[in-house]
């Protein structure tokens, strides 16, 4: 997993496969709860199947920044994983993008309104 700090101030992150990614999520969960005043970008490409616990740790790190105003969005989500989200009916809940730059351009235009 690596995690970024956008020119924008953006939390971007690139998720590894299982097993390791219920515990990189966690990490996540983790920095923003230690103070994050910014969104955070989760890159896809490396993953092939989620985890509840994986969700969950999504669903979580989701509803924490919404508190403060900020989100997370998903992006390069591969089409299995994007119908798993469809198909728990927690796929309204993300914001999806097709790649990191969509996501970047995403969260800048709704940063600037």
């Amino acid at each position: 997993m690596g995690i970024q700090i956008s020119p924008e101030g953006f939390i971007v992150v690139s998720l590894p496969q299982q097993p390791h990614l219920g515990h990189e999520l966690e990490r996540i969960n983790e920095i923003a709860y230690d103070g994050c005043d910014s969104d955070v970008i989760i890159d896809f490409s490396a993953v092939q199947m989620l985890t509840s616990a994986s969700i969950c740790n999504l669903l979580l790190l989701k509803d924490f920044l919404s508190a403060f105003s900020r989100k997370v969005l998903l992006c390069n989500v591969p089409l299995p994983v994007k119908c798993l989200f469809i198909r728990l009916g927690v796929d309204t809940l993300f914001e999806f993008a097709d790649d990191r730059f969509t996501a970047l351009q995403a969260s800048s235009q709704q940063r600037v309104r």
